[in-house]
């Protein structure tokens, strides 16, 4: 006899609480019910049923090894479950949220890529620099950047986020170029209204020669949108920290010069965070091996984490 099957009809008859009332409930005799419990017994040495005429109870090695022969079945349903859904075709409206730079800069063309090679698929991506609650919210995915805290979500990790200080030659050449981070101090500072950790909003963080040291900073202008700050700071208004994705090209055309070359940014951590679901969707399972295998470190860096909601 099979053990799993054997393992079944005995969970059936200790829930049921005789071999008749299994039998019908598995369509099989209750003389085919003794057969696979006798099967469980004499493999294990042990009975697992007291049985009289009139009731029957499970023994306290039957108990034990109901706990354990149920948890068993049920992890072995979700692994056919799982198996299942690799092989079904993603199919569904899939909600993914982004911060406004990066989903921009990035997203955009991942998401065309992965939509032609998934044509069942619609996504509705939105942009914003807010935190958003992935479930109250509805996203099913939600891009996060920044440190996580622990909570019942799974994130898996993604390339860190790298931020560059740069500001224009006409701004530099009227109130001077700062040499050291204590500088700052002394210049126009773009703010970021919404930004979802303090490094890059009223301290600015810096690295210099494994060292680590924050510096306020302050400014007149504070804006809820990073191309808005770029804009500001292309007219030379202030100095801007910003996402290296965001001032490639105005770097490369010289409308923006990197300042302090001495000292980095601190990349930011970013995760792509979606719930826990014992069993989840063709899409969505798709959807974040597709952005993992596009923007992921390398594999032993991609293992699961809870974080914040």
């Amino acid at each position: 006899m099979d053990r799993l099957s054997s393992m079944a009809v005995f969970i059936e008859a200790a829930d049921r609480g005789s071999f008749a009332a299994a039998g019908n409930a598995l369509q099989m005799s209750a003389q085919m019910v003794g057969k696979h419990i006798l099967f469980l017994e004499e493999r294990l040495g042990t009975s697992l049923l007291n049985r009289t005429t009139r009731r029957q109870s499970l023994t306290e090695a039957g108990r034990v090894y109901y706990q354990h022969s149920k948890k068993l079945l049920e992890d072995a349903e979700q692994a056919d479950s799982l198996i299942d859904a690799m092989h079904a075709e993603p199919s569904g409206l899939l909600r993914i949220n982004a911060p406004v730079t990066f989903g921009a800069s990035r997203m955009t063309a991942l998401i065309t890529r992965y939509l032609q090679q998934y044509p069942k698929v619609q996504v509705e991506l939105t942009l914003n620099d807010r935190y958003v609650d992935l479930i109250e919210d509805g996203y099913e995915a939600v891009i996060r950047l920044g440190e996580l805290d622990d909570s019942s979500l799974i994130a898996r990790q993604l390339q860190p986020y790298q931020c560059l200080i740069c500001a224009t030659p006409g701004y530099l050449a009227e109130h001077g170029t700062p040499q050291i981070p204590q500088d700052l101090q002394q210049h126009e500072c773009l703010g970021f209204t919404h930004w979802a950790r303090p490094n890059c909003g009223g301290e600015w963080e810096f690295v210099h020669q494994g060292r680590t040291e924050q510096v306020s900073v302050g400014g007149r202008l504070k804006i809820s949108d990073s191309k808005a700050m770029l804009e500001a700071a292309l007219q030379g208004f202030g100095i801007l920290l910003a996402a290296e994705v965001l001032v490639q090209e105005a770097l490369s055309q010289g409308r923006l010069v990197a300042l302090l070359p001495d000292y980095s940014i601190p990349a930011r951590p970013m995760h792509i965070v979606f719930r826990p679901d014992r069993h989840l969707s063709p899409k969505l399972r798709s959807f974040v091996d597709y952005v993992v295998a596009e923007l992921g470190l390398h594999p032993e860096s991609n293992s699961a984490a809870a974080i914040s909601r």
